[in-house]
């Protein structure tokens, strides 16, 4: 797990990316999908609505461990988060998050039975973020290349929970 300044740190690195990779098990092959974020804050729990009758659903029911993968290559951020999925109808939380994005997907609107939200519980992460300008991370490669025993240092890299 991770304390809430670190959390805070998770949020500012994917609330602006908003869409992840959620990879589940189809049996035993991994499989990914966009999945676009609903809440405003990160308190350890990530928020997706779907479709009840998704295959996604049944792979999290058969295996509720998942990862979840953001990227924003301009910005030189790239986020893997792990943690168990389950499944809710919250009609409290249904509506909390319910915004015209997501209404697009479920022409039936929030009171269809098909509409239930994915929680996915973080329990283990890792986090890259570079440091300086393409140009400078092309320089650290080249050094790199140069010096033969030496690594480029592109900025940092942490991982949190497990």
């Amino acid at each position: 797990m991770s304390s809430p300044e670190h959390k805070q740190k998770i949020w500012k690195m994917i609330k602006d990316i908003k869409v992840g990779m959620l990879v589940t098990l189809d049996h035993d092959t991994p499989r990914a999908r966009p999945m676009h974020l609903v809440q405003d804050e990160y308190d350890g729990t990530l928020w997706f609505f779907t479709r009840r009758s998704a295959e996604k659903v049944f792979e999290t029911e058969s295996d509720h461990d998942v990862c979840l993968s953001f990227s924003d290559q301009e910005d030189g951020v790239y986020v893997s988060l792990s943690g168990k999925a389950n499944l809710t109808d919250n009609r409290e939380l249904i509506e909390k998050y319910w915004n015209p994005f997501i209404a697009a997907w479920f022409p039936e609107g929030k009171d269809d039975p098909d509409v239930a939200l994915l929680e996915i519980k973080v329990q283990m992460g890792e986090h890259w973020k570079a440091k300086e300008s393409k140009t400078f991370q092309l320089y650290e490669i080249a050094k790199a290349n140069l010096k033969k025993d030496a690594t480029p240092n592109l900025g940092e890299n942490e991982k949190f929970g497990g």
